[in-house]
């Protein structure tokens, strides 16, 4: 039992590593694309504002680890058949995520999260589990990131569009910074709450507590260790989906990356004080295509929309076949 808990939270790292990869990097695509900052620096930035975003949301508002742990109920004869269904979802995230990564594409582990976790309560316990409200209010959030972030980029560049020739470039270069910060911190609001609230999920199931709602508050050790892990996993391999999103989909200056910035850093602020789970990747997308969407590349594009799409139906099937796996081996 000690051996799976171990095991099984090691997954949760691993799926939290491998955010770093994917979901992490939107928060800083504007200010490398455009040439601001270095990769390098840029990642440090983001990796400090992960962790305040993680620590003051958590203690302001934690609306996104509630939604998150009343998702599931990881109901079973024992603690073991619950660990190895928590197991077996975390398995499928990072099976969908690496491969997505592989081709530079960026996925939504917040949405593989939710796919994966519904596959495994279905080969734990025919999806018993499942809470209907908690998984609406994800499918909203995720229609909800794509329009406010499109929407959302739109109006930001038309209200600075009056004022561009006054304002200069040194204003761009350093706002940029600020709202490359603002979207990291975000973005450790939104992600760092719910990979959390699942380490947590994981050592109450461990311990043979209900798996019922989580709370972060008091548990800093696991929401720092959460805001590390992310940020070493942008380190080891974010650049693939920045050239994806901000120098191959729609190359971004500094007035487009100031824009999308901001859009993407206020539609995440919003979901996240309404409790809804969005994906930071898709939130930036939707922001970068509302300011330069006339001048995307349609096929690069056209992948990201199909990588979207496959994500609940990929992650919950890799979800319920991991599950039986790691169930056969108990």
């Amino acid at each position: 039992m000690a051996l799976l808990k171990l095991w099984t939270l090691c997954l949760v790292l691993a799926v939290v590593f491998v955010n770093g990869w994917t979901d992490a990097p939107g928060a800083i695509t504007g200010v490398v694309a455009s040439g601001v900052l270095p990769y390098k620096r840029a990642v440090t930035l983001a990796a400090a504002m992960n962790l305040l975003g993680v620590v003051a949301m958590t203690a302001l508002c934690p609306a996104v680890a509630d939604t998150i742990s009343g998702l599931v109920n990881f109901a079973a004869v024992d603690s073991a058949h619950s660990l190895a269904a928590l197991a077996g979802a975390m398995t499928a995230i990072v099976l969908f995520a690496v491969g997505a990564w592989w081709f530079g594409i960026p996925t939504s582990e917040s949405h593989a999260l939710i796919a994966g976790t519904m596959g495994a309560a279905y080969a734990l316990n025919q999806g018993a589990g499942i809470h209907l409200g908690g998984l609406m209010r994800v499918l909203a959030g995720l229609v909800l990131s794509l329009v406010l972030g499109y929407l959302l980029g739109w109006g930001v560049q038309r209200l600075f569009l009056p004022w561009e020739k006054h304002l200069g470039d040194r204003f761009y270069v350093r706002g940029e910074v600020g709202s490359a910060a603002l979207m990291a911190f975000c973005h450790g609001a939104q992600d760092g709450q719910k990979f959390a609230a699942v380490f947590l999920i994981a050592d109450w199931i461990a311990r043979g507590l209900p798996s019922g709602r989580v709370e972060l508050a008091g548990n800093w050790q696991v929401v720092a260790l959460t805001a590390l892990v992310m940020a070493l996993g942008t380190y080891t391999g974010g650049g693939r989906i920045i050239r994806k999103v901000g120098e191959k989909m729609v190359r971004l200056d500094h007035k487009s990356a100031l824009y999308s910035d901001l859009a993407g850093s206020i539609s995440l602020l919003l979901t996240t004080l309404w409790g809804l789970p969005v994906s930071t990747t898709h939130t930036k997308t939707a922001a970068v295509l509302g300011v330069g969407g006339k001048t995307a590349d349609r096929r690069v594009f056209g992948q990201m929309v199909f990588a979207w799409l496959l994500t609940f139906p990929a992650c919950g099937a890799l979800g319920y076949f991991c599950t039986l796996w790691f169930l056969s081996l108990l």
